[in-house]
């Protein structure tokens, strides 16, 4: 479904994911997610006014007027229930409806934003400036708060996409969303906030800095903050495989156990191995699938205790002194997939020979030597 202001991907009974952008960019920001955020969700994404053609009132707008037309938006869509994510202005937008409408958010995730962002004169003097010459002398500097200078050189098609998106933002549309920003002040609100919420910030963001996000997980019960390095302002676009992966794993959730289990899964297994095995399931298999996918994937593989490539390194060694022959060049890709090296696995094999036996080792190695080799082909 598309239209002026929205446009939904994703199946249509998965759970339900509304993205909100930032300012000066339109629902476009979310495109390197997009794919895989919408095999698991119906991933709705809309633009704030004025931005990619949408309509735009004179203004001013204040939060609670954007908070309200986001709640309508789920009105018209006959949606009750969503997770919520958003960035910068999106995240703002975010953190109003969660805190005012706590019945409609099931987890929130906020990116490089904050709860209050003076000085106020600072926002009006930008509306003024943007009603009066519209958004294009903006660009220059607005692209070197939203990425780091490495980010320019490597991706300049993108810094001219990104640029000519904010140059074209209707010039009342903008600037009611600036003094929106200068009025907003939510830092009372967040302790309202009982969604699960996870708080991501770019250690390099000038915009939103991260003491913004920490503020913003200290007042929200049971907040999570991730900092990511070598990121600024709009690190959805520079770190987009890290933000893809934190927001798949959080909005999961300890609820939906067969889609944690099966998104981790797919991670470190891959997506051609994950396929094969679901198109090979029987009813004989169905259940232990479905076991194997909740409790193995879902649960154990997603404890806090070990990141994934000490669980990699773990289970190489278990396969190996089990012989567990048919196992291992699996896990081995999956090794691969979680960051070990090719050394780093024949370390691991290396040292289980000592525990395990020399013979279950040499088998171990047998098969992992082809699998690298085919990997590499």
């Amino acid at each position: 479904m598309t239209d002026q202001l929205t446009t939904v991907d994703g199946p249509a009974d998965a759970p339900v994911l509304v993205l909100s952008n930032s300012l000066g960019t339109t629902r476009h920001l979310w495109h390197r997610q997009l794919p895989e955020l919408s095999r698991h969700f119906r991933v709705i994404r809309y633009d704030l006014p004025g931005h990619d053609g949408s309509a735009a009132a004179a203004g001013p707008y204040t939060v609670d007027d954007l908070g309200r037309n986001l709640l309508a938006l789920l009105d018209k869509l006959g949606i009750e229930r969503a997770h919520l994510a958003g960035v910068s202005l999106g995240g703002m937008l975010s953190m109003w409806v969660a805190s005012h409408a706590p019945e409609r958010v099931d987890r929130l995730a906020l990116i490089c934003t904050s709860a209050y962002l003076p000085p106020a004169q600072g926002w009006h003097d930008r509306a003024a400036a943007v009603r009066a010459n519209g958004t294009g002398p903006l660009v220059e500097a607005s692209l070197g708060r939203w990425f780091t200078p490495a980010f320019h050189q490597r991706d300049p098609e993108l810094m001219k996409r990104i640029g000519i998106e904010l140059s074209n933002v209707d010039s009342a549309g903008y600037a009611g969303c600036c003094e929106a920003i200068a009025a907003m002040d939510q830092r009372d609100s967040l302790p309202l906030i009982t969604a699960p919420t996870l708080v991501i910030a770019g250690a390099d963001d000038p915009a939103a800095p991260p003491e913004h996000g920490q503020d913003i997980a200290a007042r929200i019960p049971g907040a999570n903050l991730w900092v990511l390095d070598q990121a600024s302002h709009l690190a959805v676009l520079e770190q987009a495989e890290t933000i893809t992966r934190l927001l798949i794993e959080h909005l999961a959730g300890p609820t939906h156990p067969h889609l944690r289990g099966m998104i981790t899964r797919r991670a470190v297994l891959g997506d051609a191995h994950v396929d094969r095995t679901v198109a090979a399931t029987t009813d004989f298999t169905a259940d232990f699938q479905d076991f194997l996918t909740r409790y193995a994937w879902g649960e154990v593989w997603n404890r806090p205790g070990l990141d994934r490539k000490t669980r990699s390194c773990v289970t190489l060694a278990v396969l190996t002194a089990l012989h567990c022959d048919n196992e291992i060049a699996m896990h081995v890709r999956g090794a691969i997939h979680n960051g070990l090296t090719k050394a780093e696995i024949a370390e691991v094999l290396h040292h289980t020979a000592i525990y395990a036996g020399l013979p279950a080792a040499n088998a171990a190695f047998a098969i992992a030597k082809k699998t690298l080799e085919e990997m590499d082909d």
